[in-house]
C-alpha cells in the first residue's frame, strides 16, 4: 500500500507535469526527506525553503499542499539568505496553505515583504516559532492571534523602538522572547507592553556570544558544562529558538534519500518530463538535517534549576559596555568588558552597584553597599566568567539598574539574557527597585482602579493604601485635593502616554492652518487654556492649545529676531513680557493682538511698553507683584528694570565669574531671586540687602542651565550640564535631593528640569537626548521616561525646553528639535491616557 508521503510526492509531480513547470529540486528533496524522517524516526516534518522558490513554483506546490496534509506532521517555512525572489502575495498564499501545520516561520530578511508583515501582525499564524530577523517594524503591532506562538525571534530588527499598547494580547503560550540588536529604549513603555505575556519565562535584549537560544547560557561551566557536553557533540547545538536540527546521521540519511529522489524524478520520466541535470546536482549536495529534541530547552532549565536553584551567574559579561552610546549599531556586534549595566561581580563574586555612561563605579557608597554588601552570590565552576562575552544589546540595556527592573517586574521570568534568575537575586532585585524606582504614582504600592478609590472614599476609608506611613495617611484624609492625585495616580499607573504636536495652528473654521517654529513657550498662570511660544522667526503667537485656536499673533520686528524669553504677568494676566536675542524687550497686550496671521504689525494696539534693550539676551523674569522683572544673557550681569515706568534702575554687575544662563524671581517673594550660571555656582539674592553678598551660594560639579522655584518657594530645582539635578532647600541652598540621571559624557548636553503636580515630581530633559525622565521630587525616585521618536527612522530628535501643566497633574508639554530636517514642535503629553492603536494598521 502507497504511503500518504509517497501519495503527496506523486501529487506534487502530477501537478509540476499538468501545469508545464519544471519540478523545483528543493522540493522534491524536502518531500524525500519528510518521507525518509517518517519512516526512521515515525515524526514527518517537511521542510520548505523560501530561497529555492519563485513565482513559477507557487501554484503546483499550493496545488499539492492544498489537499489532504494527513501524512505530514509539521511544516516549516524557512528562509537561508536574503537573495530570495519570492514575491509577499505568493508568499502569504504559501502560509495559509499549510498554516494549521505550521511549526517554523524563519524570515531573516524581510524588508522587502511589508505586506507579509502586515498581514502576519493583524491576522496571526499557527506556528509555535516565528523568526522575524531584520524586519523594518518601527512600532510593534501583534494583535492577530498568536495562540500557538511559543518563540518569538525580532533580532536585529533595527528599526524596532517601542510597541502599541494591544501589543502581544494574543500570545497566551509564548515562552522565549529575544529582541537583541533593535532600538528598544523605555523600560516602562516595553515591560507595560511584554505584562500581557502571562508564559514569558526566558527574555533577550541582548545574548550571550555562545547562545542561539534564549535558555541559560549552557558553556557556563559546572553542571551547564557538563550537561552541554554530554547531550550534543560540538555540531549538534540546541536551539529551540531557531528551530535548529541535529545532523547526527547525516551520513547515512543521504544516500537514502538521493536514491529516493533518483526513484521520484525516474518515475517522473517516464512521463516525459524533464528535469535539468544541474539542478539534480545542486539538490543533492545540500546538507540535510534531522530534527532536535524541541524539549530539551526546557528540560534543560528545570535541571539547571533544581540543582543549583539560588545561584545568580555574573552578567558582567552579558551586558553592553558603559561607556556605548545607547544608538545600537546593525552592523557591529558589541564586545564588552567586565562591567554590568547597573552592578558587577567584584573579587568575592558579590554583586556592586555602579555608574553608566561615562560615570564612576560607586564602589565606596556606602548607602549602596547597605544594600549589596550582604549578598554572596555560589561561585561557578568549571569555565570562567571571563570567557563568556555578550553582544547585540539594545539601548535599553543601557538602563541603569535594567536588569533589576525586568526582573523585578516579571516574577515569573527565569532567564535574562541567558542568565537564569535565581532567588536571592530576585529578592536584591526587589530592594534595588523600591530604592530607584516608583512602581506607581505618588510611592503607592498598587495600581488601584478608580472604582475602587471612589467606593473607598463613599466608604470613609483612607484614600491611600494602608501600608503608608501615618503622616502621610493622615494629611490624605484632611486634604481634599488629595482625591484628586489620588484619582490621577490611578489612571498614570500604565506605562503608556499620548503624544500630541500642537504646532500647526488655526485662525478659525475655515482658514488653513499654519506651521510656525516655536522657541520658547510658556503656559498662561490662571487660564489652563491659554499657552504663548515664541518663535526662531521672532513672532509671538498665543493659542488655546486645548481646540489648537489662534488667540493672538505678533510678527517680527525689523530683521528676524529668535525669541528666547516669555513671561506672564501674575496680576494682570492679559499682558506678557518677550525678550528677543538681539536684547529688545517688549510688554504686550493679549487682548490687542490680532487673532489671525498677518504681515502688518499693530504695535500702536498690542505693544504695551518697550524698554531698553539687554544685549545677548536669554532670560527674563517678572516678581510676584508685577513691580519688577529681571534680565540676564551672555554676561556676569543682571539688569532690573521698573515695570511700571519701563526704566531700567539698576545693572547688577558681575554677579558670577560667567555668563548667567536664567535669573527667576521667587513666586511669593517679590524682592528674593536665585541666579544659575556656568561658573558652577547658584546664589541667592535679595534686592532688599543689595547685590554686594548673596545670601548663599550653592555649588555644582557642572555649568549650570536652568533653575526653577517649587510653587511653594520650599525648594529650589537646579539642572547642570549632562543630566546633573539637584533640589535644594531654597531657605538655605542646603541639597535635600539628588536625583541619579545616567551622564551621557556630553559637555554640550544641556539639561532643563521642572516641577510637574505642584511639587511631586520633577522632569527633566536634555538637548542630546530624546528623553523626558520623570523623578519623585521626595525620594529621587524614577516613576518613569517618556520617548519621543521622530516622524520617520533618520529623524533624531532632542529636547529643546519642556514644562509642566500647572493646571492638569502628570501633563506636560514639550519643545522638541529634529536635527534633520531642522524644525521644532511643541509635543503636549498626557501620561493619563493611554495611546489609542488602530488593530487595522501596522507600522512598518
Amino acid at each position: 500500500m502507497t504511503s500518504p508521503l509517497s501519495q503527496l510526492e506523486a501529487r506534487y509531480l502530477n501537478a509540476c507535469q499538468n501545469q508545464k513547470v519544471i519540478p523545483n529540486s528543493s522540493m522534491v528533496l524536502s518531500l524525500a526527506e519528510a518521507r525518509y524522517k517518517k519512516a526512521r524516526f515515525g515524526k514527518c516534518i517537511l521542510e520548505i525553503y523560501i530561497d529555492h522558490l519563485d513565482s513559477l513554483d507557487i501554484p503546483p506546490l499550493l496545488d499539492t499542499l492544498s489537499g489532504s496534509l494527513s501524512g505530514i506532521d509539521m511544516v516549516n517555512i524557512r528562509q537561508k539568505s536574503s537573495n530570495a525572489s519570492l514575491d509577499g502575495e505568493n508568499l502569504l498564499l504559501l502560509f495559509q496553505a499549510v498554516n494549521q501545520k505550521l511549526r517554523i516561520v524563519d524570515l531573516i530578511n524581510s524588508s522587502s515583504w511589508k505586506d507579509v508583515l502586515r498581514d502576519i501582525c493583524q491576522r496571526g499564524m499557527a506556528c509555535q516559532i516565528l523568526n522575524l530577523r531584520f524586519s523594518p517594524i518601527r512600532k510593534l503591532n501583534m494583535t492577530g492571534k498568536f495562540m500557538e506562538l511559543q518563540t518569538l525571534n525580532l533580532d536585529s530588527s533595527v528599526h524596532l523602538t517601542s510597541f502599541h499598547i494591544d501589543c502581544f494580547s494574543c500570545m497566551p503560550k509564548l515562552m522565549r522572547l529575544s529582541m537583541c540588536e533593535t532600538r528598544v529604549a523605555n523600560l516602562w513603555m516595553t515591560t507595560a507592553a511584554l505584562s500581557n505575556l502571562h508564559s514569558l519565562s526566558e527574555l533577550r535584549f541582548q545574548n550571550c556570544s555562545c547562545c542561539y537560544d534564549t535558555g541559560p547560557c549552557p558553556t557556563f561551566g559546572g553542571v551547564f558544562g557538563m550537561v552541554n557536553d554530554n547531550k550534543h557533540s560540538n555540531k549538534q547545538q540546541t536551539s529551540s529558538y531557531f528551530g535548529a536540527q541535529c545532523i547526527s546521521t547525516e551520513n547515512n540519511l543521504k544516500p537514502t534519500i538521493v536514491q529516493s529522489v533518483d526513484n521520484s524524478l525516474n518515475s517522473l520520466f517516464s512521463k516525459n518530463c524533464l528535469l535539468s541535470s544541474n539542478e539534480l546536482l545542486e539538490s543533492t549536495t545540500e546538507e540535510s538535517t534531522d530534527e532536535s529534541d524541541p524539549e530539551f530547552s526546557d528540560t534543560f532549565t528545570e535541571f539547571c534549576r533544581q540543582n543549583n536553584p539560588d545561584s545568580v551567574l555574573s552578567p558582567s559579561k552579558h551586558s553592553a559596555p558603559s561607556s556605548t552610546h545607547s544608538s545600537v549599531s546593525s552592523t557591529a556586534p558589541f564586545l564588552v568588558d567586565t562591567m554590568h549595566l547597573g552592578r558587577r561581580l567584584d573579587n568575592s563574586n558579590s554583586f556592586t552597584g555602579y555608574a553608566t555612561r561615562g560615570e564612576t563605579c560607586h564602589k565606596n557608597d556606602s548607602s549602596m553597599s547597605e544594600v549589596t554588601d550582604s549578598v554572596n552570590f555560589g561561585k561557578t565552576t568549571g569555565n570562567s566568567l571571563e570567557n563568556h562575552i555578550s553582544s547585540h544589546p539594545s539601548p535599553i540595556c543601557f538602563e541603569r539598574y535594567y536588569r533589576e527592573y525586568i526582573v523585578t517586574s516579571f516574577p515569573h521570568l527565569k532567564v535574562l539574557d541567558n542568565i537564569p534568575i535565581g532567588f536571592v537575586e530576585r529578592e536584591q532585585a526587589k530592594i534595588i527597585f523600591m530604592r530607584y524606582f516608583e512602581s506607581a504614582p505618588y510611592n503607592r504600592r498598587r495600581n488601584d482602579s478608580i472604582v475602587s478609590i471612589l467606593h473607598r472614599r463613599e466608604a470613609n476609608r483612607a484614600i491611600f493604601s494602608q501600608t503608608f506611613s501615618k503622616v502621610k495617611q493622615s494629611f490624605c484624609r484632611e486634604s481634599n485635593h488629595s482625591f484628586l492625585r489620588s484619582l490621577s495616580a490611578a489612571k498614570a499607573g500604565s506605562s503608556t502616554q499620548t503624544l500630541h504636536s500642537i504646532s500647526k495652528i488655526t485662525s478659525g473654521p475655515n482658514e488653513e492652518s499654519k506651521s510656525f517654529r516655536p522657541r520658547q513657550f510658556e503656559y498662561h498662570p490662571t487660564d489652563p487654556r491659554l499657552m504663548a511660544f515664541g518663535t526662531l522667526d521672532g513672532e509671538l503667537i498665543v493659542i488655546n492649545h486645548e481646540s489648537e485656536k489662534l488667540v493672538g499673533y505678533l510678527p517680527s520686528v525689523g530683521t528676524l529676531n529668535s525669541i528666547l524669553a516669555l513671561c506672564w504677568l501674575k496680576k494682570h494676566p492679559a499682558m506678557i513680557l518677550a525678550g528677543s536675542d538681539n536684547g529688545s524687550l517688549q510688554l504686550n497686550d493679549v487682548c490687542k493682538m490680532p487673532s489671525k496671521v498677518t504681515d502688518q504689525y499693530h504695535s500702536q494696539n498690542a505693544s504695551i511698553r518697550t524698554f531698553h534693550e539687554f544685549q545677548q539676551l536669554t532670560s527674563v523674569h517678572v516678581n510676584s507683584t508685577d513691580d519688577y522683572f529681571l534680565a540676564s544673557g551672555y554676561s556676569n550681569h543682571v539688569a532690573l528694570y521698573d515695570m511700571g515706568s519701563g526704566r531700567r534702575l539698576q545693572i547688577f554687575k558681575d554677579l558670577h565669574k560667567e555668563h548667567i544662563n536664567v535669573v527667576k524671581f521667587a513666586h511669593h517673594s517679590p524682592s528674593l531671586f536665585a541666579t544659575a550660571s556656568f561658573d558652577k555656582e547658584i546664589k541667592m539674592w535679595d534686592l532688599r540687602l543689595g547685590t554686594s553678598q548673596p545670601c548663599y551660594t550653592a555649588s555644582s560639579s557642572r555649568g549650570n542651565v536652568m533653575l526653577c522655584f517649587s510653587p511653594d518657594d520650599y525648594y529650589l530645582l537646579t539642572s547642570s550640564v549632562d543630566n546633573e539635578v539637584r533640589q535644594l532647600l531654597a531657605v538655605d541652598g542646603r541639597l535635600h535631593t539628588s536625583f541619579d540621571i545616567p551622564f551621557t559624557g556630553n559637555s554640550q548636553n544641556y539639561t532643563r528640569s521642572y516641577y510637574i503636580n505642584g511639587r511631586d515630581y520633577i522632569i527633566s530633559g536634555s538637548c542630546e537626548e530624546h528623553v523626558v525622565r520623570i523623578c519623585c521630587a521626595r525620594t529621587g525616585r524614577r516613576l518613569r521616561d517618556v520617548y519621543l521618536e521622530g516622524r520617520g527612522s533618520r529623524n533624531s530628535m532632542y529636547i529643546q525646553s519642556l514644562r509642566g501643566d500647572p493646571f492638569r497633574d502628570f501633563h506636560m508639554s514639550i519643545l522638541a528639535a529634529y536635527w534633520r530636517p531642522s524644525k521644532f514642535e511643541i509635543i503636549k503629553v498626557n501620561l493619563l491616557q493611554s495611546e489609542e492603536c488602530p488593530r487595522e494598521s501596522t507600522s512598518v
